[in-house]
């Protein structure tokens, strides 16, 4: 038995420790409330800032936006046959573009697809690699060289089993001696019912919008014409609108460069579009050795995109304008000085605008 006096004494005894046990649950429950505001504050408080339900909305949106474009990529074939195992295509015809005083040496060839299984298809656009036959001089298998593809999905028979390619031959001096590439000769020297080695299609960089309204700015020199050659049939071809149910109904605008005249490609269909489809096709020319800029000096690409500033970018401003360069690697400094000074003209900054282009998917270069 304990005296009520001891009883009072220990009761007493046990308050710090009450105390201290009331402390931590205390603590321990507005711990919990700072690190939850959601269950404590009110909805309507004004102090949940609403800032924390706006910010996380934007990625969301880009995300859905480029789920959008993979799955419109998704049907794009690539990489059907491989390096190790490439499909070999039979030659069907192989001739010069060029007109009497060209320089150089370019051709257009075609390759018949129809043996392929599985069967070796492409879209606008894209690019097939060729394996050159022979040896190099390690004794080793010559490697593959990527071609812009000339020809639409269906050939330029229209019948689906065919694609051709645009190809100049390379040559260069070394130590006073011409040197000839090594796959672009071989291209150029194959004959008809000859068998060349194929890989791909590889490629998304050069694809056309799906939209009929879409204006599409080419900017072309050289072979660098062969995707635009694939897109403009593709536009303009009245077998090809049959076959794809697609009317373009947008502006596609042409700068072309090459040294000469004689150097222009295909240029009797690009008159021929002209004259039939004035509204929708324009063609402007840059000749360097027959034409002067405003300075006197050699007319290039570059100097016709300067030339026509206000209206191209007239064109650029407007979200349905797609813009495709292709052609040597040197070109992009010249043109990129030229969009610098058009884009200031318009008050834009180009340095900014080219960025938001690409990552818009407006903006498509391949060069080489």
């Amino acid at each position: 038995m304990y005296s009520q006096s001891t009883v009072i004494v220990g009761g007493l005894a046990h308050i710090p420790v009450v105390i201290g046990v009331f402390s931590f649950i205390q603590k321990f429950f507005s711990k919990r409330a700072s690190n939850f505001p959601q269950d404590t504050v009110p909805k309507k408080s004004p102090v949940k800032p609403v800032e924390q339900k706006s910010v996380p909305k934007p990625p969301p949106v880009a995300k859905a936006e480029t789920t959008v474009v993979k799955k419109k990529h998704a049907d794009v074939p690539v990489n059907i046959y491989r390096p190790k195992t490439p499909y070999e295509g039979t030659v069907i015809e192989n001739y010069s573009l060029l007109k009497e005083g060209a320089i150089g040496r370019v051709n257009h060839i075609t390759f018949d697809l129809k043996d392929s299984d599985p069967f070796l298809n492409y879209i606008e656009g894209q690019s097939i690699g060729i394996m050159p036959a022979g040896e190099d001089a390690n004794g080793k298998p010559h490697k593959l060289r990527l071609y812009s593809i000339a020809s639409t999905r269906h050939g330029d028979d229209f019948k689906g089993n065919t694609v051709s390619l645009c190809v100049r031959q390379l040559q260069y001096e070394k130590d006073g001696e011409t040197i000839n590439g090594v796959c672009s000769t071989y291209l150029c020297d194959i004959k008809p019912g000859d068998k060349v080695k194929i890989t791909g299609p590889v490629g998304k960089e050069m694809l056309l919008p799906d939209e009929e309204d879409a204006n599409i700015v080419m900017l072309a020199t050289g072979t660098g014409i062969a995707p635009m050659r694939a897109y403009l049939r593709r536009m303009f071809e009245a077998t090809e609108k049959e076959k794809n149910k697609w009317n373009f109904k947008g502006k596609a605008w042409l700068f072309m460069g090459a040294p000469k005249s004689a150097n222009l490609l295909y240029e009797e269909d690009l008159q021929r579009y002209l004259t039939d489809f004035p509204d929708n096709f324009k063609y402007t020319k840059a000749i360097s050795r027959e034409q002067q800029n405003t300075k006197g000096g050699r007319m290039y690409i570059q100097d016709r995109v300067l030339e026509s500033a206000n209206e191209l970018f007239n064109m650029i401003e407007d979200e349905k304008t797609h813009i495709y360069l292709c052609g040597l690697k040197g070109m992009e400094p010249g043109i990129d000085e030229a969009m610098t000074k058009a884009a200031a003209e318009k008050g834009l900054n180009w340095s900014e605008l080219r960025p938001q282009l690409k990552k818009a998917g407006r903006w498509h270069v391949e060069t080489y």
